[in-house]
């Protein structure tokens, strides 16, 4: 059953009991109608390029809501799969990074004019906490930086760039395109 079907049932069911009448919940359809399944990343890398790198991300909390926020994003290749994802540095201690760590999907809506696209998939963290094989903090200083170019960012002075992002614990993080989604 559709997650609108449930809702809709759920509110029938609310409104049932407490006005004591039977109503009768209604069909809702979701789907994909109407938007386009894009074929690779590489439009995804064009648009965001359009502008800034600024998108809203979304995780799922433990209770089912979902958690959003703005960050700055890009397309890069994956530093140990070669896969290009969006990626974006992400505060040590942002909620999503736990979210992440349990299992949520992100999904990155990025909105430009009345267009958008939205990229949605698994998640992989670089960072102090996360740091996989072949990766040490040196080359995780380069990472962060490469990370925030590919968002647009620039930066006068990267050596105090590299001590902010270590003080604070900055992650990477790397969202694997699983459904690329759009308007035109």
């Amino acid at each position: 059953m559709a997650v609108a079907d449930l809702a809709v049932r759920e509110m029938a069911k609310d409104l049932n009991s407490s006005s004591g009448r039977w109503v009768k919940p209604i069909q809702v359809s979701v789907g994909l109608e109407g938007y386009r399944r894009l074929v690779d990343i590489e439009e995804v890398r064009a648009y965001l390029a359009k502008e800034n790198g600024l998108a809203i991300v979304s995780t799922t909390q433990v209770d089912g809501r979902v958690l959003s926020s703005v960050v700055n994003c890009g397309v890069i290749d994956h530093p140990i799969t070669n896969v290009p994802c969006v990626a974006f540095v992400s505060a040590g201690g942002a909620a999503r990074l736990g979210h992440v760590r349990r299992g949520s999907r992100a999904t990155i809506a990025i909105r430009r004019d009345w267009t958008w696209r939205s990229v949605t998939g698994p998640a992989d963290l670089i960072g102090p906490g996360d740091l996989p094989d072949g990766i040490d903090a040196d080359a995780l200083r380069f990472l962060l930086r490469e990370v925030f170019q590919a968002a647009s960012g620039t930066h006068d002075d990267f050596e105090e760039y590299d001590r902010v992002m270590a003080n604070e614990g900055r992650v990477a993080v790397f969202v694997v395109p699983e459904r690329i989604l759009g308007n035109y």
